[in-house]
């Protein structure tokens, strides 16, 4: 039996209606000329109609058929083969859709219809106590109303395409449909919803009374339990049967913290799939390694990524930019932890109250159980999981049913409890140790294995809700609403830490290169709220920040007549930095794209107006004032100025970001247009076509010995002479004769290392580091960097160098970036 393939470099292509199986296969080709080693696909099962990302499945059985069907992938893998590349495949294991119709989903459809006794009850992660019907918040108002104008009808309908004919009534609401229950048809409408296996409901009711688990707030997406062997077997028999027909190499596993038990789910996919490469999308705080009974590859790259802006922060622009976030935004540096905080508040009383609720009473029936423990009421208890829940400063406890909880997770949640009872009336000090013995799978309350499982569910949903809020409490409402420095915002980052040193970077490359040296390292993914190009720009304010601060009050004063009176000050200074991350050589992106993600970010941050109640007059204020903006000429002189003034330390950035990411320890990702300049924001921008023809020609001319004309190109070049150098010393990079050693260096604006082969140095990396520090200092003067002994040429100048002592300023001459190879 051969070893499962590893792959090397990857390209990560999104797929959809709009970019095909065909369309991929057009690009083999290029990709193989770049470097690339295996694809990266974005899901490729069906999903909802519509779908522009393929993270809402509807069926596993199939492949989309958008997208080109199974013929069409098969081409696609095809054209791969011929190039030698791999190909690696998104999979969603812990969600579906709830697609308009319903009907779409055909597990889904057959729950609504048959409630527990359907054969796919088993699949989602219902409650089916109490009311035993899946609550569908599908409503536009109050069933009632809905009911009462007509909206809601019985009626036979032919269609095919949808699994709807007319033999079965359906119920309609406008372009929902839902399947009656055998033997209601004829019930007057009240009696018939009421004898439904789901309740009909007004789509607010969704926060307060949801009784399935989904995927992080979203009602649309309905949790599978894949912890289920059956359902595991069936939810990826396709993707197994692909991967044993040589179709598929890899996978890149989505939200693994929704999982009930991911160490279990990867357990078993690494069993089933013969060791097969697999990576976990999994988010990790500054001082949390993934797990080492965890048998994956590693993670998807947030936690390189985010130490490769911030080694590219200056520490001493934090100051400068955090007075200007208090005048502007009131917020004082040292706050970002009470933000952090009372966000998660917020979702765990509000979008996140249902799943709360349901953990709480759980508990509270256990106590309710034990005459013992009956006191302690679901108020306090609620009070307590509520409290613990926003204590927990990370995904996952990593405490497992039916073992002892490690010393790590014990330390952690005992942490959180001391945290919690500072918030928590004294009183519920009894009652905060019951919960937080359960969490951690003490033998509280009644023995018995109906107690044992409750206790069990315990622990499993506790994490569950930890993960969802982190997620929508900080990542989603905190990181949109603290505006020190925007670039360090990101999803799985630290931007507590605001700035690292290079010894931080050395420290945490080597212990991948050592324990997880098949990890993916990412500058760009599509869950981005700014692309690596966007951030790298934006990431300049910091060593230019007294400048910075010029610039934003002279626009500021230049816009004082038209600013919205009432526009917020974190949105304010968001829309500032997001200028400056946005406008280039050739001006600014498009007032919609621009707007749009204003719009968004500040529905995300929930301060003014919210993806449920918009607040439609400000956001039209918001909107006309990004068209002046963009617009106006005085705006355009001031912006083309900072261009100008920052030309040099974006290009070192954007060279920099690039040239860490690609040879640092693990399979170095490219997502799609990032192998040159891409200025993109947060999804669907980030999606955007990619114009493949300009790139081909582009690099066919930089191949034919033409010289970069310009920043996109520079990288683009940069990016394929790495490419190609992983491919020719592919051992060096990525697996475990792969090793990283740091450089001595006479400066910190240089950071440097060499990655090894069987511990000789095989490529060297040598980056330019706060360039405009540098600058204000006279530049490199003499200092140097050591170089291995041997001899090294530059893969992108063509230069060589005697390994020792060399000087920065002759080896950095001709770029900001050098990338060496031993001759």
């Amino acid at each position: 039996m051969t070893d499962p393939r590893v792959p090397l470099t990857t390209y990560r292509l999104q797929l959809g209606p709009e970019f095909s199986f065909e369309d991929a296969t057009a690009r083999v080709p290029y990709l193989a000329s770049l470097g690339v080693t295996d694809l990266y696909l974005s899901p490729i099962l069906a999903a909802a109609p519509g779908s522009t990302h393929g993270y809402d499945v509807v069926d596993h059985s199939r492949i989309s058929d958008v997208m080109g069907g199974r013929e069409g992938f098969e081409h696609l893998v095809g054209a791969a083969r011929e190039h030698g590349m791999g190909i690696v495949v998104d999979v969603v294991p812990n969600h579906m859709a709830v697609p308009t119709p319903a009907s779409l989903n055909k597990a889904l459809w057959s729950v609504l219809a048959e409630g527990p006794e359907s054969p796919y009850a088993s699949w989602f992660d219902v409650d089916w106590s109490g009311e035993a019907s899946v609550l569908m918040p599908v409503l536009g108002r109050r069933v009632g109303a809905a009911m009462a104008d007509g909206e809601i009808t019985v009626t036979r309908l032919d269609e095919p395409e949808l699994g709807i004919t007319p033999d079965r009534p359906v119920l309609r609401y406008f372009d929902q449909r839902f399947p009656i229950r055998a033997g209601t048809e004829n019930l007057p409408l009240a009696e018939l919803l009421e004898r439904q296996h789901y309740r009909l409901a007004y789509w607010r009711v969704a926060d307060e009374e949801l009784n399935y688990r989904r995927f992080f707030d979203v009602g649309t997406l309905v949790a599978v339990r894949v912890e289920r062997p059956e359902v595991f077997e069936a939810t990826h028999a396709l993707i197994f049967e692909l991967m044993d027909a040589g179709l598929i190499d890899g996978l890149r596993i989505d939200h693994p913290d929704g999982l009930a038990d991911p160490r279990g789910y990867f357990r078993r996919l690494d069993e089933r799939t013969g060791g097969a490469w697999t990576v976990a999308e999994k988010i990790l705080e500054p001082d949390e390694t993934l797990p080492a009974d965890w048998p994956t590859a590693g993670t998807t790259g947030y936690d390189a990524a985010w130490r490769i802006g911030q080694v590219l922060t200056d520490p001493a622009g934090a100051v400068g930019l955090g007075t200007l976030m208090q005048d502007i935004a009131g917020d004082a540096v040292g706050s970002l932890p009470a933000l952090i905080e009372s966000s998660k508040r917020e979702i765990v009383t509000g979008a996140l109250y249902a799943e709360v609720h349901r953990l709480s009473t759980i508990i509270a029936d256990l106590c309710h159980d034990d005459v013992r423990l009956r006191d302690h009421t679901l108020r306090a208890i609620t009070d307590c999981v509520s409290e613990l829940v926003v204590a927990c400063d990370r995904y996952r406890a990593y405490v497992v049913p039916g073992e002892v909880a490690p010393a790590a997770s014990d330390t952690l949640v005992r942490e959180m409890a001391v945290r919690a009872a500072q918030r928590l009336d004294p009183e519920r000090a009894e009652t905060l140790d019951v919960v937080v013995d359960l969490v951690l799978g003490r033998e509280v309350g009644s023995a018995g294995r109906q107690h044992e499982a409750r206790r069990n569910e315990v622990i499993v949903r506790f994490q569950q809700v930890c993960g969802a809020v982190m997620a929508k409490g900080a990542e989603d409402t905190a990181f949109y609403r603290w505006t020190h420095l925007v670039s360090l915002c990101e999803v799985g980052a630290a931007p507590q830490k605001f700035a690292i040193g290079a010894d931080e970077l050395h420290a945490w490359a080597a212990n991948i290169a050592a324990s997880r040296p098949a990890s993916m390292t990412a500058g760009s993914t599509h869950d981005n709220k700014r692309g690596e190009d966007v951030r790298a720009r934006i990431g300049v304010l910091s060593e230019l920040a007294p400048q910075w601060v010029e610039t934003v009050t002279a626009l500021r004063e230049l816009t004082q007549a038209v600013r919205p009176a009432g526009l917020e000050g974190r949105t304010e200074n968001l829309l500032w930095q997001t200028l400056a991350g946005t406008w280039t050589s050739q001006g600014p992106i498009t007032v919609d794209r621009f707007a749009d993600y204003l719009v968004k970010a500040a529905r995300e941050a929930k301060t003014w107006t919210t993806w449920t109640d918009p607040g439609t007059e400000a956001e039209d204020a918001l909107r006309a004032f990004c068209q002046h903006l963009l617009t106006d000429p005085a705006t355009h002189e001031v912006m083309t100025a900072w261009v100008a003034r920052t030309a040099d330390a974006v290009r070192a950035a954007t060279l920099a970001t690039k040239a860490l990411q690609l040879t640092l320890p693990g399979v170095a990702d490219v997502y799609q247009g990032t192998e040159s300049t891409r200025i993109a924001l947060v999804d669907p921008d980030n999606r955007g076509p990619v114009d493949f023809e300009v790139l081909e020609a582009e690099l066919e001319r930089l191949d034919g010995g033409a010289s970069p004309a310009g920043l996109a190109q520079e990288k683009l070049r940069l990016t394929s002479r790495v490419l190609r150098l992983r491919r020719d010393v592919p051992e060096a990079f990525v697996g475990a004769r792969a090793g990283y050693q740091p450089l001595p260096t006479s400066t910190g604006h240089a950071v440097a290392f060499s990655r090894t082969l069987d511990g000789q140095p095989a490529a060297v990396t040598v980056v330019t580091r706060l360039p405009a520090a540098l600058s204000a200092v006279g530049g490199w003067g003499e200092h140097t960097v050591v170089l291995p002994a041997g001899r090294w040429r530059d893969v992108l100048t063509g230069t060589e160098y005697d390994g020792g002592s060399q000087v920065l300023s002759g080896l950095l001459s001709a770029s900001p970036v050098a990338v060496l190879t031993a001759v």
